[in-house]
């Protein structure tokens, strides 16, 4: 199969830098004001939320009432369902079970997580995210999709502790493009907390914006990490951690990290 991941020099590449925004403005010239457009409502989110979780919540409030299909990252209708579709078959091919319990951090408005709920026994899905607009979207799409008899659990979160949830409960944790839009400070708090929800043989998957060079970040919204950082943030937790090879071949965009409290079985 053919890699669909960047190529090491794009990912050596520092967006947030001026030579980069210039040369990208000269070869894309059509999304340059869309770019401006974008990096003005952040100043002005910036100024009204100096913190990230009710700055990220504005800007999912906004992106939300547009479109909450794009809300989430995808572009087309056809884009969701293969992104969901592609989330669902990789954490089935690793061994996801109808009667296994799920919890799917930054769940949004269910592009992946109407497949789960579908698949899960009832009440075995438990979705949460920060914004309360991407919420009513996500239980739009349990009611088009006929999937109120499962029960799932949709939930508003204001951080990352997992406090509100029972412990050794969860047989996978799932964070698919949340990372990628989260400071260290959320990710270190999540990955200190995640373990306790956790079964003893459960794991947690999470993607993120890879980088070879600098980290860094653009506009807030978007944050590059190096795979080190990130695998070392979760052994400081005391976590197993190790890169999912097998997720870089598939078309995406991202790399994926999967953790665990105890040592992956042989």
């Amino acid at each position: 199969m053919a890699r669909h991941t960047k190529s090491w020099s794009e990912r050596e590449r520092d967006r947030s830098t001026l030579t980069h925004k210039v040369g990208y403005a000269l070869t894309h010239p059509g999304r340059v004001a869309p770019y401006l457009r974008r990096a003005t409502r952040d100043t002005w989110l910036r100024l009204r939320h100096p913190d990230h979780v009710g700055y990220y919540r504005a800007v999912m409030a906004s992106d939300t009432r547009r479109n909450a299909e794009a809300a989430v990252g995808s572009r087309t209708h056809e884009r969701w369902l293969a992104l969901g579709r592609m989330q669902f078959d990789y954490l089935v091919g690793h061994g996801l079970l109808p009667e296994h319990r799920m919890l799917d951090i930054g769940c949004g408005n269910l592009r992946g997580g109407w497949r789960f709920i579908d698949y899960l026994d009832p009440g075995h899905y438990y979705g949460i995210d920060i914004s309360p607009d991407i919420l009513l979207a996500a239980k739009r799409t349990l009611t088009e999709r006929r999937l109120q008899h499962k029960l799932p659990y949709l939930t508003l979160t204001g951080d990352l502790t997992l406090d509100f949830l029972p412990g050794d409960r969860f047989d996978v944790v799932h964070a698919h493009s949340v990372f990628s839009h989260s400071p260290p400070r959320v990710i270190d708090e999540c990955l200190a907390h995640v373990g306790r929800v956790l079964t003893e043989r459960g794991f947690f998957d999470f993607t993120f914006d890879r980088t070879e060079g600098t980290e860094h970040e653009v506009l807030r919204e978007d944050f590059y990490y190096r795979a080190e950082t990130l695998l070392s943030l979760a052994r400081e937790h005391g976590l197993h951690a190790r890169l999912m090879d097998d997720w870089e071949q598939l078309p995406h965009g991202q790399s994926k990290i999967r953790v665990r409290r105890s040592p992956p079985p042989a």
